[in-house]
This record gives C-alpha cells, structure tokens and sequence, in this order.
C-alpha cells in the first residue's frame, strides 16, 4: 500500500486531503451526508492508485535499432515494441526512451488505450553527427490513469548500442606500389634478407637450393642451413593517426582530429579494398587493427575501432620503435614539434616509403597546442625522404588523397593538397 501511495500525483493528493478534512468536519458538524461525500472523496484517489499500480505490472517491450552500425550523418531507425501481458488493459501510457543529446531530443508517445495482451510499434528515427559509441535507452513508461490522480513509472528495456561510425569519402588510386613496404617495387626490403623470424632451418645437403641458404643461422652455428619451412613475409601498410588533442584544433565535427579519423578511415577502406593488409596504429605505436592477411579482417573492425576512438592530452609524438615495422608507413599528423617528427624520423629506414599527411591544422579554428608551421614540418619531413601532403579543411579529400598518390611515385616531395607543387 506505501508502493501504491507513492504514485500519487499533486492532484490526488490535494483530493485525499480534501476528503480528509472534510471527514473531520462531518464529524465536528456531526452531518453524516458530508461524511459519505468525504469517504467517496477519499475512496476515489486510494481506488484509482491501486489499479494504476496494479496495471503497470503487464508491460513488456523490446528495442530494434536498425542499422545498429551508422556512419556519421546517416539515418537509424529505432522500433520499440510494447505489450500487455497483464489481466487488465493499460489506460493513459506514457513511454518516453532515452537519446543522447547528440542523437537528438528525446522521443515521447503517448498510448491511450493498450488492450490486455495486446500490442503496438512505436517508431523513431535519429541521425547522429558526432561518431562514437552510442547508449540508447532506458525505455520507461509512465502509467497515468484518466483523472490525472496517480502515476507510476517503470523501466522496460535496457540501453542499447549504436555505433556511429566515421564518414568514410570514396577514394581512387593508391600510391604506386603500394602495401610492398618499400620506395617502389620492394627489392629494397627483400634484398635486405627482412622477413618473420619464425623460419625452421635445418643442415645443407646435396642438391638443396642456395637461394635457400639461411645466411644468420649458418654464421651463428658455423655449418651451412637452409631454411625448410619459411612463413612468407607479407606487405602491408601501416597507417598511422595523430589523436592528440595537443595537436588538433577546432570542435566537435568539424575539428581537424574528426577530420582526420574520417581520413583514415576512407584510406584503410581504400587500400584494403586493393587486397592490401592493414595495420592502423596511434601516434604511441599502439595498435588499433592489424589485418593478418588471412581475409580475416572485414572494414566494420577497423571503422568500429574508429568509431570508439578517443583523444589522448599528450604533447608529444612518441613512438619507442618504427611504427610501421619496415612496410609502407602513412602518417596523418597534427601540429608536431621538430622534436617529435625527429623521433619518427629516426625509426624509419631510408628503404621504407613514408608518406605523411599535415594537417594545417590553424586552419580549423583556434586551440591551446603549438602554432607549428606546416611547411617547416613538411621541409624536415621531405628533408628524410617522406613524402608529404599539407592537408586544409576547404580541400575535399579526394584531392587530398590525389596529392598523396602523387607523393608515393618519388621520396622527399612536398606539396600542398589541390596544387601541384
């Protein structure tokens, strides 16, 4: 009975006081029809709580969201299925779910009569704009009766999720060579002996092939080995992206680290739809994805990984070794100190191709990272044997990509995207 008088709103409270007080009076005035009109008056609200507390008991309901995957600025529709499974139908049914701010306001509809086991759909659309994993729900109903006296709310289904995924921009081409992990048509990283560690070698004997000879282990163990099972190296290329909020400017999708991840998105979708494996990796070396080769990776991994992706308050770039393990390495990158794209620098092999994308990033607004001149860090990255790309926010980027294309063909070029030198 407490549960019961809990939901009862300002109305029926103000009446059962009414009847209250004018049950006192009855009896100070000793009038007896005013105390049956005061025991209808109180019997009223008490009857109405109970019922409506009673009714709440049969609901049950579902969430679908379809797609649950979305990119950033597409369409999802969102069906809730309610339904009664109680004795008693449901009367003035208030169901109200949960949105985020960034999905939109929050949905509202009002069921005025749901018939005992019976059922309705109720459908809403949102149309995110900001990528990231998303908490849709709880679904609650409210249950009100038809004199507005008590209300009761309830949970009916849990959140659910929703992955907002980056806008992916359809590219063309891919640097010439590309995935060979070296400057043109990878000889410099064969000829170099580099490949897995994992090769089984075994004694020389008569007629084996010399092409087979496992020059490391036959100096360590002064007898002549030849490799019996080797684990062919696969090319790849490894993408690198800047998440420092230090190195980005600019706010919620239009920021230059939303363009960025947009960016290396549309590249790994890109390059791995050429059959090229991937690894997408953070500006610490971190690994987000790595395609083995095996076809085991699908575009969802690597854009769900996107999709979840938060920025890092570090200043700096810093990688402890080569973050592209010797393949072909695109680096998208914020304002950077000299100091930092030293440290890049350093990792990489003059053999190795690198190709780097510079965002201008004063260009997207304003920010509390280092005012770096772009072309000073393109100068030093070109100085090394990069090629490199100045990105801006008015330059689409399938020019962009055009610009990096280009870059790939000769080591130590520099241009500004949409120009052609």
């Amino acid at each position: 009975m407490r549960g019961a008088l809990s939901g009862l709103t300002t109305r029926g409270r103000c009446l059962l006081a009414a009847g209250l007080a004018a049950a006192l009076c009855s009896i100070v005035l000793n009038e007896r029809d005013l105390l049956r009109v005061s025991v209808f008056v109180v019997a009223l609200p008490l009857l109405v709580c109970f019922l409506t507390a009673m009714t709440r008991v049969g609901l049950h309901a579902q969430r679908h969201i379809s797609p649950w995957r979305v990119p950033v600025g597409g369409r999802a529709e969102v069906v809730l299925s309610v339904r009664s499974t109680g004795r008693l139908p449901t009367v003035g049914l208030l169901v109200s779910d949960g949105v985020p701010y960034a999905l939109g306001g929050k949905p509202r509809f009002l069921i005025d009569h749901l018939p005992r086991h019976g059922g309705t759909q109720l459908r809403y659309a949102v149309q995110p704009m900001l990528r990231g994993i998303q908490q849709i729900g709880p679904l609650k109903a409210t249950v009100t009766d038809p004199f507005g006296l008590a209300e009761f709310e309830r949970e009916l289904a849990h959140t659910s999720r929703l992955v907002v995924v980056p806008r992916v921009v359809a590219l063309s081409g891919v640097p010439g060579g590309s995935g060979l992990g070296s400057g043109d048509d990878g000889s410099v990283r064969l000829n170099a002996g580099q490949g897995d560690d994992d090769a089984v070698v075994r004694p020389y004997r008569q007629g084996d092939d010399l092409r087979k000879v496992h020059w490391r282990s036959t100096a360590k163990r002064d007898e002549m080995m030849v490799r019996v099972e080797e684990s062919p190296w696969r090319g790849g290329t490894t993408v690198l992206l800047d998440r420092r909020v230090y190195g980005h400017r600019g706010s919620g999708a239009n920021s230059s680290l939303e363009w960025a991840i947009s960016f290396a998105a549309s590249v790994c979708v890109q390059l791995h739809r050429h059959g090229h494996p991937i690894r997408l990796v953070t500006e610490t070396g971190s690994v987000l994805v790595n395609d083995s080769g095996d076809a085991g990776h699908s575009d969802n991994a690597m854009l769900d990984a996107l999709a979840a992706l938060q920025p890092v308050h570090q200043r700096d770039i810093s990688c402890p070794a080569d973050p592209g393990h010797g393949q072909e390495l695109i680096a998208i990158l914020g304002a950077a100190t000299p100091e930092s794209l030293s440290q890049l620098i350093r990792y990489r092999t003059r053999g190795a191709r690198s190709l780097a994308v510079l965002l201008d990033t004063p260009a997207w607004g304003q920010g509390d990272g280092p005012d770096v001149d772009p072309r000073a860090a393109a100068a030093l990255l070109s100085g090394a044997g990069w090629g490199v790309t100045v990105a801006r926010p008015d330059v689409p980027m399938t020019r962009v990509w055009g610009s990096v294309c280009r870059t790939g063909f000769t080591r130590g070029d520099a241009m500004v995207a949409g120009s052609g030198s």
